[in-house]
């Protein structure tokens, strides 16, 4: 499987750890070629496996997740982190950016949603779980007069729209094809659009949302 994504999971819980790792071996392009429960571990198995991301979860008997998703941005800059938690708060999902973490999925979400989620991360994109998404979404609906992002918005298909609405409303990508009548990977595919249209993904948009939302300070 020489083309498949190399992962390693670090989460001190062993029923989860397990679980995520039969997960993921269960999809073709995917590899887990190492477990950890502490933060210790974690860092020797990527200095001897160099996997390309990390499935790491926040709290780690040793060291705090965020912590170490530092440690890993520094030591190695080349391997992506995907914070997979219990916490589903947006200071939270803020300290994971602001740590190097590229994306942040809660451990309740759609088997879909995770997988997606290990793949966008993997291909250079950022990445947040559909319910703080929505969050996202909706500050956005509330401010494209005001920020002039109504050419954004107005580019959006009708179809694309309806997505988008949902979206707010925090449902998963499985629920949206419900509601909707959609495949999830159509789903999956107008919510790339969506955010690629309105950069609702990019570094940049997330951290402008979190100052506007007093999550992050500017520096004086």
């Amino acid at each position: 499987m020489s083309d498949s994504i190399r992962i390693v999971v670090v989460d001190d819980h062993t029923l989860m750890r397990q679980g995520l790792i039969g997960l993921m071996n269960a999809q073709a392009d995917i590899e887990v070629v190492g477990e950890a429960g502490d933060a210790a571990t974690g860092l020797a198995l990527l200095a001897r496996e160099n996997p390309a991301v990390v499935l790491l979860d926040v709290g780690l008997p040793d060291m705090s997740g965020l912590e170490l998703a530092a440690r890993i941005r520094d030591e190695f800059p080349a391997i992506r982190v995907l914070i997979v938690t219990m916490h589903e708060r947006e200071d939270y999902l803020f300290q994971a950016l602001q740590a190097g973490a590229s994306g942040y999925v809660l451990k309740g979400a759609d088997v879909e949603d995770l997988i997606l989620a290990l793949r966008s991360v993997h291909r250079g994109d950022i990445y947040v779980d559909p319910s703080l998404t929505g969050t996202l979404v909706k500050d956005y609906l509330g401010r494209i007069d005001l920020d002039g992002d109504r050419a954004a918005y107005d580019g959006l298909s009708e179809r694309e729209r309806d997505v988008l609405k949902l979206i707010a409303d925090g449902l998963t990508t499985a629920q949206i094809g419900e509601a909707i009548h959609l495949s999830p990977h159509t789903v999956q595919s107008h919510r790339d659009h969506i955010m690629t249209k309105l950069d609702l993904h990019s570094t940049v948009a997330l951290t402008k949302y979190a100052i506007r939302k007093g999550l992050i300070q500017l520096e004086p």
